[in-house]
């Protein structure tokens, strides 16, 4: 007789972007995670190991770009430029040498100041942005008829960063012929986009309603496509990633991670949480359960995902950053909240797979970099991270009857109203987890940037996270 065949050992890894914050007085000087009520994520801290991590370096506010390419393993020495993940994610099929430009969100500058008010015109662009965007489509360049519009990744764009400072003239950043005639192309486009929106109808009817014009895009993030070893190939696990934010998409494209199909994930506050964690969970349990399909870049078709499934499962979420970019406080506790939901949607799906025999699965949470809703952008605080086994996590978090019993029906993310605030007796108050012991692992028992300061983990930089995911699922073996 044969020996019985071993479980399939897989990773779900949950990324919340924007994750960390600092102490806000409204909030008894707690931050929004440790104001928040998620016992899912407690229990992932109280089932496992613990740490504080530096998703780059200690002391560096990095973009999700970088962040996400050193957590997963590769030095972002390689960055060539935010232009090409955003471009791949939108669905543009690129070899190393084409050259991409991001084009940031549309935003509001004085005709005659040149100073750019607002970055953003309008965060919930949903509808009015693609008319714009159609305006735009196939547009000439008079001085360039000629020519398709290329980017070099010599090159500054026009995005000056901040509100309230002139928009940027693009300027190339050595004296090759090739950057400097770039550069003249990039700044009359520029103009010629302000000039196209600026009579555009929207906008007349924008500004008979006081709000903020739409009429310059501001371009950044120029670049081409980066070439290193495939996920799979310097990692040994084979892996999924469920990303509708474009620039997180065209990252795992670029590693030759495979981006599942999710309906209603849309990676912003319409995001349908459910979705994603449901794709992961069918990629993670495959073959029980068939694999999603999978986006291809130039290709209107989806296809089949793998029919063996996965090893490694990755759902980024979103939304918690937005809240923080928005300074949206009681926001960013609400979508943390959320997140929490699905977590134990995750959790009951790959459960039930496990209950076969045939898994046995890690649970990964972690973000990519803080977004205190003080500031507004990108901080250089680590961030927690926790990493358990499942069959840990269940009794930590009550037993297999409160798995089972999670509902898996879909739920939006909330909504705030005008005024509305958190319940004075929530406020400043110690969330009820903080009674537990620690389940497994270490003495950690809440999954917070405080509490994980604890961790037998310590505080390590993001480019060994892999290592350290790779290392927890030997010990399990």
């Amino acid at each position: 007789m044969g020996s019985p065949q071993q479980p399939k050992r897989r990773v779900a890894f949950v990324l919340i972007d924007g994750l960390g914050d600092v102490s806000l007085p409204r909030f008894g000087y707690n931050t929004p995670l440790q104001t928040a009520n998620v016992p899912n994520l407690d229990a992932v801290a109280s089932a496992g190991v613990n740490g504080l991590m530096d998703p780059v370096e200690v002391g560096l506010a990095c973009g999700s770009d970088t962040a996400h390419l050193s957590l997963l393993g590769y030095d972002p020495v390689y960055y060539k430029g935010r232009g090409a993940f955003e471009s791949m994610g939108a669905g543009l099929a690129m070899s190393p040498v084409i050259l991409h430009s991001r084009y940031s969100n549309f935003a509001t500058f004085g005709e005659k100041t040149g100073i750019v008010t607002s970055r953003r015109a309008d965060r919930h662009f949903e509808e009015e942005g693609p008319i714009l965007c159609a305006a735009l489509d196939r547009m000439k360049l008079p001085s360039y008829p000629e020519y398709e519009v290329r980017v070099s990744s010599h090159l500054c764009g026009t995005d000056p960063l901040k509100d309230n400072r002139l928009l940027l003239q693009a300027e190339a950043l050595d004296d090759t012929d090739e950057a400097i005639h770039t550069a003249a192309v990039v700044n009359e486009l520029s103009r010629e986009m302000s000039r196209i929106l600026v009579s555009h109808p929207l906008n007349a009817k924008r500004s008979a309603e006081g709000k903020k014009m739409a009429n310059v895009v501001l371009l950044r993030g120029c670049g081409i496509r980066i070439e290193v070893p495939s996920f799979e190939k310097k990692h040994g696990l084979c892996p999924s990633m469920v990303a509708p934010t474009k620039i997180i998409a065209g990252l795992g494209l670029s590693l030759d991670i495979d981006i599942l199909e999710a309906p209603g994930a849309t990676g912003d506050y319409r995001t349908l949480l459910t979705s994603k964690v449901t794709a992961i969970a069918k990629a993670l349990s495959a073959p029980l359960q068939s694999s999603p399909s999978v986006f291809v870049p130039g290709e209107d078709e989806h296809k089949p995902g793998k029919p063996d499934g996965y090893d490694f499962g990755f759902p980024h979420q979103g939304a918690i950053d937005d809240a923080g970019h928005d300074k949206a406080s009681l926001l960013k506790v609400k979508a943390l909240e959320a997140v929490d939901q699905a977590l134990g949607q995750l959790t009951k799906l790959l459960w039930q797979a496990e209950s076969t025999g045939k898994f046995q699965y890690l649970l990964c949470v972690t973000g990519d970099h803080s977004t205190p809703v003080e500031y507004g952008d990108h901080s250089f605080e680590p961030v927690p991270f926790a990493l358990c086994r499942l069959t840990d996590f269940v009794g930590a978090v009550g037993g297999e009857p409160i798995v089972v019993a999670t509902s898996l029906e879909p739920f939006p993310l909330p909504t705030i109203k005008a005024g509305e605030d958190l319940d004075e007796d929530k406020m400043g108050k110690e969330r009820v987890s903080k009674q537990l012991k620690a389940f497994s692992g270490d003495s950690v028992c809440e999954f917070s940037e405080i509490a994980a300061a604890r961790g037998c983990l310590g505080r390590f930089p993001g480019g060994e996270m892999m290592g350290v995911i790779k290392a927890f699922l030997k010990l399990n073996a």
